[in-house]
């Protein structure tokens, strides 16, 4: 398969991943304060990052490239 394709798939996973985690309220979880905001916007993009690396993964192994 063509490396563009493959990271456009990946942008695009990263992408919705991102958009459907937003709705997550971290707060939650975590113990919110204003030194933990930066923390809690960090979490959100390495889960985005890790969430969209792992179906854009799934997409491209399922496509057979």
């Amino acid at each position: 398969m063509h490396q563009v394709v493959k990271i456009i798939i990946y942008f695009i996973c990263f992408t919705a991943s991102f958009y459907c985690l937003s709705g997550v309220d971290f707060s939650k979880f975590l113990l919110m304060s204003k030194n933990r905001v930066v923390k809690a916007q960090m979490l959100l993009i390495i889960l985005s990052l890790a969430l969209g690396y792992l179906s854009g993964q799934f997409l491209i192994v399922i496509q057979g490239g």
